[in-house]
């Protein structure tokens, strides 16, 4: 944003950015801590005190340990769901949901699982290494099921638990595909290989979706 910009910004605008920017801060700050220490070893005040603010205050911005940590997926919670409600006009919600999944293998998309950075790797292993993030993480999927749904019906009508279902696979295929991406990634396998072999997995997955589960009827 261009000073200028900045001076006309409204006051609600400035806030709003502050406030995120602050949220991003504890968040990396409480990070760093767990990926130095354990999650279990690093208490809120020690991530308070560490972030220079009280331990109310930063019960102000999360409501618990665990999001800390998952404040990196808040940005992803609705991302399955705005990518049906922005879709180009004629393409279905699968097809846009399927190139969207392989724009984020092409981008090496931490969220994709193909990703070998090692602040990458050290972030998924702190995730799916602790039980209460796992839990908590599922609080998020349900979220975000819930919004893809209420997109399916808006982009091609049908009924809310014909729609939740079909979220539901959706965002099952999702996680499944990322976390057999991550895992290959993770054990040392060269990422253009995984690559390849995630494009093909998601490839087959949105076919499945699309055919429904014929094999098992």
């Amino acid at each position: 944003m261009s000073p200028a910009e900045e001076t006309t910004a409204s006051p609600t605008g400035l806030r709003a950015r502050k406030k995120q920017r602050r949220y991003e801060a504890i968040s990396e700050t409480a990070i760093a801590l767990f990926l130095e220490k354990g999650f279990e070893k690093v208490s809120v005040a020690e991530v308070a005190a560490a972030a220079e603010i009280s331990k109310p205050t930063l019960f102000r911005y999360f409501a618990s340990k665990e999001d800390l940590v998952l404040h990196r997926f808040a940005d992803h919670e609705d991302e399955a769901a705005r990518t049906v409600a922005d879709r180009p006009a004629g393409l279905t919600a699968l097809d846009a949901l399927h190139h969207h999944f392989l724009d984020g293998l092409e981008r090496h998309d931490p969220v994709t699982g193909l990703n070998d950075a090692e602040g990458v790797l050290a972030f998924h292993r702190l995730l799916y290494g602790t039980p209460s993030l796992v839990a908590r993480l599922y609080g998020y999927q349900d979220r975000s099921e819930q919004a893809l749904a209420t997109a399916l019906l808006d982009a091609h009508g049908g009924n809310p638990l014909e729609a939740r279902l079909a979220a539901a696979q959706i965002v099952a295929v999702h996680r499944i595909l990322a976390e057999e991406t991550w895992r290959r990634v993770s054990a040392g396998e060269p990422v253009d290989e995984v690559g390849r072999a995630a494009v093909t997995a998601a490839n087959r997955a949105f076919d499945q979706l699309r055919t429904g589960l014929t094999r098992y009827a």
